[in-house]
């Protein structure tokens, strides 16, 4: 009996040790699963791996880290976007298209017009006249066009322009000429307590009827160009109603007195990009603020993906030189351009 009890002994002090053995197994396995399952997704995907990537990562723990030097408080976390060449394709001018859609429809509606400019060239659909023309011409044809609309039939002018229009070179909707990258840097800075805005040359109005579809800016937080409105009295409702009174032309030094204007803060990121000089007025107002800040400025230097251009004299890449704001080259940081097509 004594050796029997021996022998039980040893074959449970075994099978204890192949239960504990499993459970310890079991235990790594379920922890590396967990741990696993803890660490973050890709945040910037589209996003080559590389130092530039890797400074706006930094910049966005630094300033996030209770106790960090470079600590910023959530309700200082301010972003702000350029859009045209920034958050979607600038060639050609996607406002410029939706103008001449609304001048063709214009010229339906009084007939008269039609051998007039700016209605004459929307008919014709001679973008030349509108690219060639300038500014100038652009801000003729948006007082031709909007001036006899009130503000809920312009948005639904702009909502009928993005339920049919492609984009003429790429032959998608409009919706995915958007840069996925940009999208990404949206979503990741929102989820990290910023506050995000777009503060762009173009249409106040006009962008803010797709902003919050697009690029989850919400409408109030869209600063742009405007025309002077006038409170009128239309069958019995009081509608405001766009005069032919431009105010200044949100672009260039004018983006950082807005920005002032609208927000009151400045931005402690800001992201625009090499084309028209149009944002370096807001990257030295926003490297400017007391503590840290990061500019990022895209290099318009896909022609293979995207749309090759710069300025004459590279004035907004000399300026990041002289300031030390980061470049993103299109061709080398970014991996995708634009979202996954479902069309």
């Amino acid at each position: 009996m004594e050796k029997s009890g021996v022998t039980v002994s040893m074959v449970g002090n075994a099978t204890v040790r192949r239960s504990f053995f499993l459970l310890v197994v079991l235990g790594i396995t379920i922890f590396s699963g967990a741990a696993a399952m803890a660490q973050p997704a890709d945040p910037l995907p589209s996003w080559t791996e590389g130092d530039l990537k890797q400074t706006i990562e930094q910049f966005v723990a630094d300033i996030t880290t209770a106790g960090s030097t470079h600590f910023v408080r959530p309700e200082d976390r301010i972003a702000v976007f350029d859009n045209d060449g920034t958050l979607w394709s600038e060639e050609p001018w996607v406002q410029g298209l939706f103008l001449e859609q609304l001048l063709r429809n214009a010229a339906a509606r009084h007939p008269e017009v039609s051998e007039q400019q700016p209605y004459k060239a929307a008919l014709a659909h001679d973008r030349e006249f509108f690219e060639t023309g300038g500014i100038r011409v652009m801000i003729d044809a948006v007082k031709a066009a909007m001036v006899e609309l009130s503000r809920e039939d312009f948005d639904a002018e702009v909502a009928k322009f993005f339920a049919t229009a492609r984009h003429p070179a790429l032959d998608v909707p409009m919706s995915q000429t958007v840069y996925q990258p940009a999208l990404e840097l949206l979503d990741y800075l929102r989820a990290n307590g910023f506050k995000t805005y777009i503060c762009s040359g173009g249409g106040i109005d006009f962008m803010r009827v797709i902003s919050a579809d697009f690029y989850g800016i919400e409408s109030e937080q869209v600063i742009g160009t405007s025309y002077r409105k006038e409170l009128h009295e239309i069958d019995g409702r009081w509608e405001l109603l766009t005069t032919s009174d431009l105010n200044p032309i949100n672009n260039k030094d004018e983006k950082a007195i807005n920005i002032d204007l609208h927000i009151g803060k400045r931005p402690l990121l800001v992201m625009g990009n090499a084309g028209g000089r149009g944002d370096i007025g807001m990257m030295n107002y926003s490297q400017g603020r007391k503590g840290v800040s990061l500019q990022l400025l895209i290099d318009h230097d896909d022609a293979a993906r995207e749309f090759a251009y710069a300025e004459d004299d590279n004035a907004s890449l000399n300026a990041a030189k002289k300031n030390g704001w980061r470049v993103i080259s299109m061709k080398d940081d970014w991996s995708v351009i634009y979202p996954a097509s479902d069309d």
